[in-house]
């Protein structure tokens, strides 16, 4: 099926850009479009697309508010900004609240996809020049920026999962199988299976594997 993008933009001219843009790459599906923040919200509920591709300038509710109020409800759909706000502090404020990417309107075809891409790995993505110039200004690396993010997103994700599924997926990080998991936390293999489902949806991940990777490269665990 490969990646699934809502587009909320209110100008009908560039969702048709966009749509032209992307119906040329056959791993990414537009599977909606919204015109307003309200929309945004509720076709992001009844969807559930991989990426959300967001206009921060939305009548009804603003784009930022639709990333604070996504968040919140610790949906996994991943946030991209696409605005013609260029401002430090609309970019920084984007990912403090959970948006995963950041790009300008003028940006060329192929770094959308590209940032649709990378975002969809679970990669953060600004475009370029905004990176250069920001980074430039705050007096910060962009890793210890980006740790900075990091240490905001393992606090969110630890709120996401339960604490059984964090137990779960502690057990699955340490290498146990479905049995040694149910035999150590004393539930049945069913129930682990049930676990690891619902862990699976919430990080948006396809099996034990990436679960594992996504783990590892959050630190959500102390590895001894």
């Amino acid at each position: 099926m490969g990646i699934r993008v809502l587009v909320a933009e209110d100008y009908a001219l560039l969702r048709q850009g966009i749509r032209q843009v992307l119906r040329f790459e056959s791993d990414v599906q537009i599977v909606g479009e919204a015109v307003d923040g309200q929309k945004a919200i509720a076709q992001t509920w009844l969807l559930q697309p991989d990426i959300l591709l967001l206009d921060l300038s939305l009548p009804e509710i603003s784009g930022m508010e639709v990333v604070r109020q996504l968040q919140a409800v610790k949906l996994p759909t991943r946030i991209l900004v696409l605005t013609m706000h260029d401002g430090d502090k609309y970019v920084l404020e984007a990912l403090r609240y959970g948006a995963r990417g950041y790009l300008l309107k003028d940006v060329e075809p192929v770094m959308l996809v590209q940032a649709i891409r990378k975002v969809f790995a679970g990669e953060f993505f600004i475009c370029p020049q905004l990176e250069k110039r920001i980074f430039g200004r705050v007096g910060q690396s962009r890793e210890d920026f980006y740790q900075q993010v990091l240490e905001i997103w393992r606090h969110r994700i630890r709120n996401r999962l339960t604490v059984r599924e964090m137990d779960v997926l502690s057990c699955l990080v340490r290498g146990l199988s479905n049995r040694e998991i149910a035999k150590v936390l004393f539930m049945s293999e069913k129930t682990v299976k049930t676990h690891l489902t619902s862990i699976f949806g919430k990080l948006q991940v396809q099996g034990r594997t990436q679960a594992l990777i996504y783990a590892l490269k959050y630190k959500l665990f102390r590895l001894e």
